[in-house]
Parts: structure tokens; sequence; C-alpha cells
């Protein structure tokens, strides 16, 4: 009897081991993901750690090549763009650089090369207006993307102008779209009508391009 009984049990105790070895081996995967997932985790932390503190250090360093220009009060530089108000450096609804805007962006040009030549970027000159639409009378623009186009172009020329190569530049157009504040009065208006100046990796340009690009097809396919 002894002998059947302990036959009988042997494969219950086989099994109960088989299974026992089934769930050490399933906690060990589980284990070993947990610790997988978590390595990333850490790994994208420390990454993105780094990507923030290269960022902040390239934003102090651009800060300081501005320091002249910054102090004079002629230009703003918030979020890693650098302002120029339109009133600086155009007369209402021109595209005509004023003396006083291509003496700043003679100011510019330097510092801003130096920058540049230092990252390994670009430079993108961005036009807008505000919400008011072209005068009837005006006939240079068929509108305020136009307009936007005309100054950043015209930004653009006179950067290469004053020694910075024609590669390390391009313009791009907004019109009254991106206001920094509401359009609703003369003063907001004034801030909206302006000249921003933004460094790009070079890798990131093509792809800002072809944003920029796209909009403005999309624009002109809107009428």
């Amino acid at each position: 009897m002894d002998d059947l009984h302990d036959s009988d049990s042997s494969p219950v105790w086989a099994i109960f081991s088989d299974l026992m070895a089934a769930l050490v081996g399933i906690l060990v995967l589980v284990l070993v993901w947990v610790i997988g997932i978590q390595l990333e985790l850490s790994q994208s932390l420390e990454e993105e750690k780094a990507r923030r503190v290269a960022e902040e250090q390239r934003r102090q360093a651009l800060e300081e090549a501005l320091a002249d220009p910054l102090a004079s009060g002629r230009v703003t530089f918030r979020d890693g763009r650098i302002g120029i108000s339109g009133s600086v450096l155009f007369q209402l609804n021109s595209d005509q650089l004023q003396p006083e805007g291509e003496e700043l962006l003679r100011d510019l040009a330097k510092p801003l090369q130096v920058f540049l030549d230092q990252h390994d970027e670009l430079l993108m000159v961005s036009g807008f207006t505000d919400d008011l639409p072209i005068q009837p009378g005006n006939r240079r623009y068929q509108d305020n993307w136009g307009l936007s186009a005309q100054r950043a172009l015209t930004v653009t020329r006179t950067l290469i102008n004053q020694g910075m190569p024609a590669d390390q530049v391009f313009a791009a157009a907004f019109g009254p779209h991106q206001p920094v504040v509401p359009n609703d009065s003369d003063t907001t208006r004034a801030q909206n009508r302006r000249v921003e100046l933004t460094t790009v990796p070079r890798q990131g340009a093509k792809v800002s391009t072809a944003q920029h690009a796209s909009q403005a097809e999309g624009a002109d396919g809107n009428g």
C-alpha cells in the first residue's frame, strides 16, 4: 500500500515542481523586463537632462553674444528668439530698411555670425505683420504674407551684405499669424509688426524650410 501511495504522489510533486519552475521563470522574465524598462527610462531622463543643459548653455551663449544690442533696448530676447520691432526697421507698409534698422543689423551681423560658426547653426529670419489688411492703394504687396516675406528678405539680404555667408541664413514669412499679443489696439499691433531672428540646427533647417513652404502654398491655395 505504501508503495502504491508513493507512486500516486510522485506525479503530483513532479507537476508541482514544474509549475514552480515555470512561475520562477516567468518572475525572472518579468524582473528582467522591469529592469530593462527602468534602464531605458533612466537613460531617457539623462539624455533629456543633457539636452536641456545644452540648450540652456546655447541660449546663454547667444544672449552673451548679443549683450550690447540687448543692453541698448533695441532688441528683445525671449525663448531663444531675437525680436526686432518693425518700427525700428521699416516704415508702415514698407519693406525699405530705415537707417536706424540698417545700423542695428550691422551691429547684430558679426556676433550672430560668430555664434553660428561656433555652434554650426543657421539663422532663420521671420517676418510678421499685424492683422490689418494692406491698404487698397498699395500695389506692391498683395497681402500681409507678401509684406512679411519682403521684410524678411530685406533683413536677410542686409545681413548677407554685412558679411554673413548666404548659406547660413534663410527667410520665412508668417504674415498676420502667430501674434505675440492680441491685435486689439494700435499699441499691440505695433508689437506684432516685427522681425524675429532664430538660430536653428543645420539638421532642422531643411524641415523648417519645408514646413514654411507648405504653409505658404496653403495660404496661396486659400486665396
